[in-house]
């Protein structure tokens, strides 16, 4: 197959099985076409990493579905949330803003209702939209014509049926978004079950059975996730939509493991996307940096409407003809309070990361770094029988390092933090600066007042919790827009 051939009907039906849509196998007429403006399906994964599918490398998990649409569409080998926390992720994605900036910067906290979102611009210029599965940001009714809690254990079980029953009269998006890979583990016949010998264990974890067993939970359900992908893929091109739609997926924060969720490392940060639109999008590998604030624009510019001023990411539609093109030279995220204080920035260049740690004296810690799930309680049991390697003792140092520097070329999986280096005291000088003007221009702040700790690493709840003073609100950063640094501006020779 070609980069531009479409593929064939009868592909996704043989995937998912001839007898599951049998029923639905006449096409329907439809009319979304007719002013040329695209569809869109917006698939996303709760807590998957990017390195957690096959097309990305792993070997032990199955995903035949992710694997087809990324071989024949745009992968990306370098695409990055702001931020690792669920809520915050989300709203940035639909606003195209900074947490700190959309006001809704820490875990659980709702989206302000004076939050420009692009379903709500595309719904008024005429689109159909839905929201089906994960919401967790709050009052969202002014931006989708149908929500939908989803149904199944991983909440993709109504997809179909909302492609199936939409209006064939408007162009559509939808925002179709799974539980899968979220834990609590649920099982069940739609993807396989995994031995736990067959799980790759990251190193800066501790390899032992409870742990793999863990990784096999979470392995069944991003196969589940597959599923759903092909049932989707399926339905478009029974609809013979397919090749006037774009399906775009990612998630919204890394795997629910210790030092992934929440965390600024890779293993946080990174996410799979992927960009399927037969005959629209070249099937390559895209290395250019993406964000994920950059969504919010680049679907409204495929959508031929307006991108407000609120908006502070940058549209990658020519990545999307052109795979070798450039839309950013630099990135930033932040870790705000997720259950556990917390205030770290982070600024990607190049091969280069770096990240600034406010209050390195904590320890630095999410519910899945606790020993509350399998892989944290062997991970802190292996700690007190002092059986862990230094690089596997990351969420147990106190004091932190203030500031981090990575060689990403070099040491992908961020174990050697070069901060202290002086053969790297340019580098570092020059990601500190970007880092500055990043915060000053888009009004980021320490707190003086932060929400505290929820609970301990027990789980003992504190009686005293209240959330307290959001990073940005003492300059006011909901009212900002600025995009901070986006490109590098040469000036008088320098960077």
């Amino acid at each position: 197959m070609n980069q531009f051939e479409r593929p064939t009907r009868r592909f996704f039906l043989t995937l998912m099985g001839a007898g599951s849509l049998a029923p639905f196998l006449m096409a329907s007429s439809d009319s979304t076409a007719k002013d040329g403006r695209p569809n869109f399906v917006f698939i996303l994964a709760d807590d998957v990493s990017w390195n957690d599918l096959g097309c990305y490398g792993n070997t032990g998990i199955k995903t035949p579905h992710f694997d087809r649409v990324a071989r024949d569409g745009l992968r990306f080998e370098n695409a990055y949330m702001v931020t690792s926390s669920c809520s915050p992720s989300r709203c940035s994605m639909i606003t195209g803003r900074y947490p700190h900036n959309h006001g809704a910067p820490e875990l659980h906290t709702e989206l302000p209702l004076d939050q420009v979102t692009f379903p709500q611009l595309l719904r008024d210029a005429g689109y159909h939209t839905v929201l089906s599965g994960k919401n967790h940001m709050g009052d969202v009714r002014r931006a989708f014509d149908v929500i939908s809690r989803g149904k199944g254990p991983g909440k993709e079980e109504d997809w179909v049926e909302q492609l199936r029953n939409r209006p064939k009269d408007k162009p559509f998006f939808c925002w179709f978004a799974s539980t899968d890979a979220h834990r609590d583990w649920q099982f069940n016949e739609d993807a396989p079950r995994y031995a736990p010998e067959a799980v790759t264990v990251p190193p800066y974890l501790y390899d032992s059975p409870k742990t793999r067993e863990d990784f096999a939970g979470h392995y069944h359900e991003i196969s589940r996730l597959d599923h759903y992908v092909g049932a989707v893929c399926a339905e478009l091109e029974r609809q013979e939509v397919l090749d006037n739609t774009y399906l775009v997926f990612c998630a919204d924060n890394g795997r629910p493991f210790p030092r992934c969720k929440t965390r600024l490392y890779d293993s946080g940060i990174k996410t799979p996307m992927i960009v399927y639109a037969p005959g629209r999008v070249r099937a390559e590998v895209a290395s250019g940096l993406v964000s994920s604030i950059d969504l919010a624009p680049t679907f409204l510019e495929l959508a031929r409407v307006t991108i407000p001023e609120t908006v502070q990411g940058v549209s990658f539609t020519a990545l999307l003809q052109n795979p070798a093109a450039t839309s950013r030279d630099m990135l930033f995220a932040e870790h705000n309070w997720h259950v556990f204080q917390a205030h770290e920035r982070m600024v990607r260049q190049g091969d280069w990361a770096y990240i600034r740690n406010a209050w390195p004296e904590r320890q630095n810690l999410c519910i899945e770094s606790t020993a509350e799930y399998p892989a944290g309680e062997e991970l802190w049991a292996a700690e007190a029988r002092g059986d862990l390697q230094p690089h596997q003792r990351d969420i147990f140092t106190v004091p932190r390092a203030a500031e981090e520097l990575y060689d990403l070329a070099a040491d992908p999986k961020q174990m050697s933090n070069l901060a202290g280096d002086p053969a790297h005291a340019e580098t570092l000088n020059r990601l500190r600066r970007l880092l500055d003007q990043w915060t000053e221009e888009t009004g980021d702040t320490v707190q003086e007042h932060p929400t505290g700790d929820r609970e301990d690493i027990h789980g003992n709840k504190n009686p005293e919790f209240k959330v307290n003073e959001f990073p940005g609100a003492a300059r006011k950063a909901t009212r900002v827009n600025h995009s901070g640094p986006v490109r590098i501006q040469e000036k008088h020779g320098e960077q």
